[in-house]
C-alpha cells in the first residue's frame, strides 16, 4: 500500500508539471489564424482546409541580424507570430548574432525554458538561482557546444571572442514571452516612482532618474 500512495503521488506532480506548460495539442495542427477577432489564450485556429505549407515554414535563419547597437547583438525570432504553424506545438526558435563582446542583457522568459547551441564563435553564459540562493551559474561555451536556461531564471550570453559569434536558442514555447531586466525595472510606462527604486536598490534618486534616462 505504501508503494502504491508513492507511486499516485509521483505521477500526480508529473501531471501537475505537465500542465504547468503548454497543454498537448488535441488535432494534428492549430494553425494561427492571426486575422481572428477570437481571444484566446494564444491563438485561434485556421480552418484546416486552408492550411498550406507555407504556414510550417520559415526562411532567414541563414541572415545575419544587424549588430549596430548599444549591445551588439541582433535576433532574428520565429515565435508562432511569424510561424503560424507553431502554434499549440510548444515550440520555437530564435538565431541571436553578437559582434565580438556583444551582449545579450540578463532577461528572463516567463513561458519556456531554453537551450541555446554555439553554430559560432566563443560564448559565455550563465543564469541567476531563484531566492534565497540567488547562485549564479556560468560556462564558457565554443561552437557545438549546448546549454539549457530552467524557465523563469535571469540568465545573459556573452561574446567573449574577437570574431562574431551565432547561437541557435530554441525554446519550450511557440510564444516564450521575454523580460528584459533593466528596460523592466527603469523603462517601464508608466515609471516606477523613484523613491521606490532608490529604496530597493540603495541608490540616490539621481542615479534612478539617471539610468531612466536612458530607457
Amino acid at each position: 500500500m505504501a508503494n502504491y500512495l508513492v507511486l499516485i503521488s509521483v505521477m500526480a506532480m508529473a501531471c501537475t508539471q505537465v500542465m504547468a506548460f503548454e497543454p498537448s495539442p488535441l488535432q494534428d495542427f492549430c494553425v494561427a489564424d492571426t486575422s481572428s477577432s477570437i481571444t484566446v489564450n494564444g491563438h485561434a485556429c485556421l480552418d484546416s482546409k486552408k492550411v498550406e505549407a507555407k504556414h510550417f515554414s520559415f526562411s532567414g535563419l541563414h541572415i545575419a541580424g544587424d549588430t549596430s547597437n548599444p549591445l551588439g547583438s541582433a535576433f532574428t525570432r520565429v515565435f508562432v507570430d511569424v510561424l503560424p504553424g507553431l502554434n499549440t506545438l510548444g515550440i520555437s526558435v530564435v538565431r541571436i548574432d553578437m559582434e565580438p563582446w556583444g551582449l545579450v542583457a540578463p532577461h528572463m522568459h516567463p513561458r519556456a525554458s531554453e537551450i541555446v547551441t554555439v553554430l559560432e564563435g566563443n560564448v559565455f553564459v550563465g543564469f541567476v538561482t531563484s531566492n534565497p540562493e540567488n547562485r549564479l551559474i556560468t560556462k564558457t561555451l565554443k561552437k557545438g557546444d549546448v546549454f539549457a536556461f530552467p524557465i523563469g531564471l535571469v540568465h545573459f550570453q556573452q561574446n567573449v571572442g574577437n570574431s562574431n559569434a551565432v547561437t541557435l536558442v530554441f525554446f519550450s514555447s511557440q510564444n516564450p514571452g521575454i523580460i528584459a531586466v533593466p528596460p523592466s525595472v527603469f523603462g517601464s510606462n508608466p515609471s516606477i516612482a523613484v523613491d521606490i527604486l532608490a529604496k530597493t536598490f540603495q541608490v540616490n534618486k539621481d542615479v534612478v532618474n539617471q539610468i531612466q534616462d536612458k530607457f
